[in-house]
């Protein structure tokens, strides 16, 4: 077996050393906010159709689709001139009592509803964003390392990952072989081929993680960072283009990834997501197959198999 150190412990030092998430351009410009809310409302508006929400619908002198400006300020008992100044983008005055209501008759999800809020009233959500790199405590650290057949990692803001264990590099490649700032989710299922081979359901990852940035977004929009990775995405990517457009956020903390390994074939693995109590910035992300299932016996595999299953993985070449 090869002498090397942990890979969580080595990448986490290497990672402190230069900024999560830099991307060697000149830095974005910072995110509108007010064009932020305003094509946010419009896209919740345009989605919900009178029958939906139990209003007669004279469709053929429909000229938008979805709902009127009216209708909706009907539903959410505000007037359509406060309505309107409201999804121009104004919405400095507006009260958590408005927004409630407006959140309901658009049927936000309590993702959007936070989103909307953010957006809305930046003065009660707005966090000053630090020059400084993430920081994962060593003893968070050390207990990744410790799951010797669980692939775990940390993600920060803009979705960088800042700390992983040796069976995330065995199950999704060795992230040390990527410079600091190109280790982001984001990037690398948008602008990776590997990782639109290595995810079946690659298009909702993809969504998954519009979402995020779309959610990050709303609270960070003075982010020069995350205003440079979606510049260079929008770029770079007709599909995070698209995603990005539809001003779609939603949060999910479990669920199911099916995935295509070039050494094990096939793996169904669930997923927890662990926000980290001091910092909830960071989160803790974990993977595991169902007992006794083929999944699981890969993972006891690729963990056998060590540093060799991470150095395979690597070159492996993907079909």
């Amino acid at each position: 077996m090869d002498e090397q150190p942990a890979p969580s412990h080595e990448h986490s030092q290497e990672h402190s050393q230069g900024s999560a998430g830099e991307s060697g351009q000149e830095p974005g410009r910072r995110l509108d906010r007010r064009a932020e809310l305003s094509e946010f409302l419009r896209t919740r508006r345009a989605r919900l159709k009178p029958e939906d929400v139990g209003l007669p619908d004279f469709g053929r002198h429909r000229r938008v689709p979805g709902l009127r400006r009216e209708e909706l300020a009907q539903l959410a008992g505000v007037s359509v001139a406060y309505y309107t100044r409201l999804e121009q983008g104004n919405g400095r005055n507006v009260s958590a009592e408005v927004l409630d209501a407006i959140a309901r008759a658009l049927r936000l999800t309590g993702a959007e509803h936070a989103h909307l809020t953010h957006l809305a009233k930046p003065k009660q959500h707005k966090k000053k964003v630090s020059a400084r790199p993430q920081q994962v405590r060593v003893a968070m650290r050390q207990l990744i390392d410790t799951f010797d057949s669980v692939p775990a990692y940390v993600v920060g803001r803009r979705s960088d990952i800042l700390v992983w264990n040796r069976m995330s590099a065995a199950v999704f490649g060795d992230w040390s072989q990527l410079p600091a700032p190109e280790r982001n989710w984001a990037r690398m299922v948008f602008l990776l081929p590997e990782y639109r081979e290595l995810f079946v359901e690659w298009e909702q990852k993809a969504s998954d993680m519009v979402s995020f940035l779309r959610m990050d977004a709303g609270c960070h929009p003075d982010d020069p960072r995350l205003s440079a990775l979606v510049g260079e995405l929008s770029v770079k990517s007709e599909e995070f283009r698209r995603l990005w457009a539809a001003h779609d956020v939603k949060e999910k903390s479990h669920g199911v990834k099916r995935l295509h390994h070039p050494l094990v074939g096939e793996l169904t693995l669930a997923f927890e997501t662990f926000k980290l109590v001091d910092d909830e910035e960071l989160s803790m992300v974990t993977y595991h197959a169902e007992p006794g299932s083929a999944s699981a016996e890969a993972l006891r595999l690729l963990a056998s198999w060590g540093t060799d299953a991470v150095r395979a993985g690597s070159s492996a070449p993907r079909n």
